[in-house]
């Protein structure tokens, strides 16, 4: 029998791989062709409210997940109910100074969170 923690990585594994594989074939065949329409206005003016509504869905999503791990306990009946995650707020806050003050990569910082994470489940 497999154990069920590898299991697990191969199913993440082929969701992250076909979440992700579209975007990119979308951006390595449509760029240039995008490219090719850089001075068209009537090309270059949709695209810019793409751009702005892709981003309003990002911040969507940020606010999102910032609500629902900072308050797991929370309900649409009631917002900001139960325990706020104060190791959640840390972690992050930690992450952004590590990122943006002192410019540690990105992989570093999810390895350093991931690894602070999971030391936090298992003390909790």
């Amino acid at each position: 029998m497999v154990c069920p923690c590898f299991t697990g990585i191969a199913g993440a594994s082929v969701a992250t791989f076909f979440t992700f594989l579209p975007s990119f074939l979308f951006i390595l065949i449509g760029a240039p062709a995008i490219e090719a329409t850089r001075h068209d206005l009537t090309f270059t003016a949709p695209l810019t409210g793409i751009t702005a509504a892709v981003v309003g869905v990002i911040v969507n999503l940020a606010v999102f997940f910032a609500w629902h791990v900072l308050w797991p306990g929370a309900t649409k009946e009631a917002p900001f109910s139960g325990p706020f995650e104060w190791f959640s707020l840390v972690l992050t806050i930690g992450a952004l100074v590590a990122l943006w003050r002192f410019n540690v990569g990105i992989i570093p910082v999810i390895a350093a969170c991931a690894l602070a994470g999971l030391g936090y489940s298992f003390m909790a």
